[in-house]
């Protein structure tokens, strides 16, 4: 592919999705805008990457440049897309790895962290999409990637909030992609299945390896991969999709 520019959200840590996104995006030589909010996973169960984005960035050798932004404020979507085409004169791509996930049970369910949940994964997202689908020039060759959890295909009973937003994303994809595909953007949502990125309690983490014909779990590179690919020309055709790359992940297993 010839060098595009991305704009990567959901970018802290070394061992995630978003890292492993823009490692793949670099080695084929794009450019790069990264963004993520270090401090929110500091205060994670699975605890934060106090050295990840320096060390991310030196890995990649200068493709790519890292802003902090809080995605609850509603100016930063906005701003993050205007930054990127501010550094590097257009925005061919924006890949939405990003995602507020905390607990949430019925019988115990908090006003403000279902707004959280809402703000961060539906409304910024959606606002990511508005701000670069009107920056965006190029007439063809633009992708916006998000992302899911298969919400659709089971339920989620410890995170209702997470699962309706989630759902909402998905949904999103239908309505944006005939909106945007006649100004030459694609819109797919990927489903990776559950990740390894470090945050599953080892109990836990045995339990749902169980889950797969592999017996391991998915990677953060396995999701890279089909990132490329939906960026990538031989994609132009695809649009609107919410594609399930779990591994035969049985939920119910």
């Amino acid at each position: 592919m010839a060098e595009r520019v991305f704009l990567v959200t959901g970018v802290s840590r070394r061992i995630g999705i978003g890292a492993a996104v823009a490692r793949t995006l670099a080695a084929d030589g794009h450019r790069l805008l990264l963004t993520g909010l270090p401090g929110y996973d500091d205060g994670q169960p699975y605890g934060g990457d106090p050295d990840g984005v320096p060390a991310l960035l030196a890995e990649l050798g200068g493709a790519a440049d890292h802003v902090t932004a809080d995605l609850l404020d509603p100016a930063a979507p906005a701003a993050l897309v205007a930054e990127a085409v501010r550094r590097h004169g257009r925005l061919d791509a924006v890949v939405a790895a990003h995602a507020h996930s905390h607990p949430t049970r019925l019988g115990e369910l908090v006003a403000d962290q279902i707004d959280r949940h809402l703000l961060v994964n539906v409304r910024a997202t959606l606002l990511l999409a508005d701000a670069f689908s009107a920056a965006f020039t190029a007439g063809a060759g633009g992708r916006l990637v998000l992302f899911s959890s298969g919400q659709r295909l089971g339920p989620m009973p410890t995170e209702l909030a997470y699962a309706a937003s989630k759902a909402g994303v998905e949904n999103l994809t239908a309505q944006l992609a005939p909106l945007l595909m006649p100004r030459g953007i694609t819109v797919n949502c990927l489903n990776p299945g559950p990740t390894d990125t470090g945050y599953a309690a080892p109990d836990a983490h045995a339990a749902v390896a169980a889950r797969f014909p592999t017996g391991h779990w998915g990677t953060a590179e396995d999701a890279a991969r089909l990132v490329r690919f939906l960026c990538s020309p031989e994609a132009g055709w695809i649009t609107g999709q919410v594609i399930d790359s779990e591994g035969g992940f049985n939920r119910y297993g």
